[in-house]
């Protein structure tokens, strides 16, 4: 591409162009170069190749000179410009060497700058894909924690310097890499399903990156893009159909150095610091600048996990309560896995009741003061099946404590309620707790005309739930339980609500048997270790085909079954009161961080449009 020089401002020093020259008072040295358009740091037949002089400074010295306009200021990280495209250049893979967008208004470089050499666009591929890859590594079963902010550094470098429609695309193709094997679960259902999943969740990230395109056009943006991050987790947990907030950053932490964050702002300042953390060693490759100034972003990166070790625990309040747990197993695999026999998933949670009971008396087992059992622990609904009803109350009158089974229990004629009920061993069954956030599809089916019109697997729902609207509060033997079940203890309100009503221990009852041996067990549980460290509070979870577990409140897993197996045991429970910081304000962290990431971007667009403007009326 032909420039036309009479355009450009004028130079001094040894003649070479004005966007090459060096500036001595930019923050980052006489070493340092203005940025270049993309097509012009790489040599071709229409542009005349570099000399060093690019990176000499003016022999006059004036810092002034040679510049183009819309250079830039420092911001502590590097450099940013009120033109249209970050200046930070990059001094690592050519995808992060990708230079500012010129400025709004100059035709013959945004041309250029559309027309991205190929092996700096396959780099950003390269880096997207890699970026998923890693964050998938982060999550259960494999659990490598500290993939989280390497993977999402990988996908910052990807985006860095990129256009939003460039950026949008590149942000939904990391989130498709990493989304596709982290929800390979859903593939129980049909991998229809999981194809439209995945394909729905990745459009919000696609959004986050477009946004994010203009916020590294900003000082500090690594501080930035943490608040967009936790802003896109905020989205995908509130829609569409009640929103699906599985696979979040914070989820992959569930024991790790960013875990304590936990305990000050919930989940989503952990998904934060470890986005932070993922932006700031981006920075420290993309930016070019002296090795001392590399460092200091890399010492920040290192310093977010790392401060989490000054974080104050709250300490044991010296009380606690046995409790006993049961899984009970079932017969079948996938969408039919509790099988074709009638009563045999209550048979089954009966009789290991009873063996825990029989252990007990042998003094294999300590007593315990409660017993729970999973989710979905009586196929039948006990109200209205008298064998059911009996079935139950024999095993608890064996164990001979207040136990919580997990029902699916008719409401009216058309509807259901998926159940945590409270049976004592004189009286029956008494309180209860029904499950708010209902599993669309599983539990209930959207839209439900055309969708079983469409799939007759959608048929097998059967009657369609309703949700309850009360926390899980009730009163078990001499403690006041947390009642969770299953798909909600990802939903942050709906745990923190339990808590303030009183709930210790958490106690989640589970049925995860149509996805036995898949990612989701170990995944269901390090939401589980999060939120024991979040509120303080231990969380006992049974499940009818594992993984039942104790975790104690530091977020520790200290006891729990294999999958697949009936397996029961009595465990030591601390019974925690004191609440965390995170406890007692709620969302607010989550709010700040989310307007702090919007605001942002609004500031960065208006910037860039006002600078167009200004180029135009020039």
């Amino acid at each position: 591409m032909v420039q036309d020089r009479a355009s450009l401002p004028p130079t001094t020093g040894h003649g070479s162009p004005p966007a090459a020259q060096a500036d001595p008072s930019s923050p980052d040295g006489p070493g340092s170069a203005a940025p270049l358009p993309p097509t012009l740091n790489t040599p071709s037949a229409t542009t005349a190749p570099e000399t060093s002089q690019a990176h000499e400074p003016s022999p006059n010295g004036d810092a002034t000179k040679g510049r183009p306009a819309g250079d830039s200021a420092s911001d502590g990280l590097g450099t940013a410009s009120t033109g249209a495209g970050p200046t930070e250049t990059g001094g690592g893979p050519e995808a992060a060497s990708v230079a500012a967008a010129p400025p709004a208004g100059d035709a013959a470089l945004g041309e250029s700058w559309r027309r991205e050499p190929r092996k700096v666009l396959a780099a950003r591929v390269v880096a997207a894909v890699a970026g998923g890859i890693a964050l998938f590594a982060a999550f259960p079963p494999l659990g490598w924690w500290l993939c989280a902010p390497l993977g999402i550094g990988l996908i910052v470098g990807s985006l860095y310097g990129a256009r939003p429609r460039r950026a949008a695309w590149l942000g939904y193709l990391g989130a498709a890499v990493f989304l596709f094997p982290a929800l390979a679960w859903v593939r129980t259902i049909g991998d229809d399903v999981w194809l439209m999943l995945v394909g729905t969740e990745s459009l919000f990230y696609a959004a986050m990156a477009a946004l994010a395109a203009l916020v590294f056009r900003l000082p500090g943006w690594p501080v930035w893009f943490g608040g967009l991050w936790v802003a896109v987790e905020w989205a995908r947990g509130l829609v569409p159909i009640g929103g699906f907030p599985w696979a979040r950053a914070a989820f992959s932490q569930g024991e790790s150095l960013f875990t304590p964050y936990a305990a000050l702002g919930g989940a989503p300042l952990v998904s934060f610091a470890v986005a932070l953390c993922g932006a700031l060693l981006a920075h420290s490759v993309l930016v070019r600048s002296r090795a001392w100034r590399r460092a200091v972003p890399v010492a920040m990166a290192l310093a977010v996990p790392v401060l989490t070790l000054a974080i104050p625990r709250p300490g044991d309040e010296g009380r606690t309560v046995n409790v006993g747990i049961v899984q009970g197993n079932v017969p079948g695999r996938g969408m039919y896995a509790l099988g074709d026999e009638p009563a045999v998933v209550l048979k089954n949670h009966a009789n290991e009741t009873k063996r825990l009971a029989e252990a007990v008396r042998a003094g294999k087992l300590p007593k315990p003061d409660i017993v729970v059992l999973p989710e979905n622990s009586t196929d039948i609904d006990p109200y209205q099946d008298e064998f059911a009803r009996q079935i139950i109350q024999d095993s608890v009158r064996d164990v001979g404590v207040p136990t919580l089974v997990g029902a699916v229990v008719a409401i009216g004629d058309d509807h259901r309620a998926t159940r945590s009920l409270v049976w004592d061993p004189v009286t029956g069954p008494g309180a209860y707790y029904d499950k708010q956030n209902l599993v669309p599809f599983g539990e209930y089916t959207p839209f439900k005309d055309i969708v079983l019109a469409l799939w007759e697997r959608a048929s097998l729902v059967g009657r369609q739930s309703v949700p309850g609207n009360k926390p899980g509060d009730l009163e078990l033997g001499p403690v006041t339980i947390g009642a969770v079940n299953c798909y909600e203890v990802a939903y942050d309100d709906t745990v923190r609500r339990t808590v303030r009503a009183g709930g210790t221990p958490l106690v989640v009852q589970t049925n995860n048997a149509s996805y036995a041996l898949s990612n989701l067990p170990p995944q269901q549980l390090a939401m589980s270790q999060l939120r024991a460290v979040e509120h303080n509070r231990a969380v006992v979870t049974a499940a009818t085909t594992g993984i039942s577990a104790f975790v104690t409140p530091d977020g520790k897993v200290a006891w729990q079954t294999r999958e697949l197996v009936a397996d029961m045991n009595v465990v030591k429970v601390p019974v925690r009161t004191q609440e965390t910081l995170a406890t007692k304000v709620g969302g607010l962290p989550e709010w700040a961080l989310m307007v702090m990431g919007a605001a942002a971007a609004a500031v960065a667009a208006w910037r860039g449009r006002r600078r167009g403007d200004q180029v135009r009326n020039d």
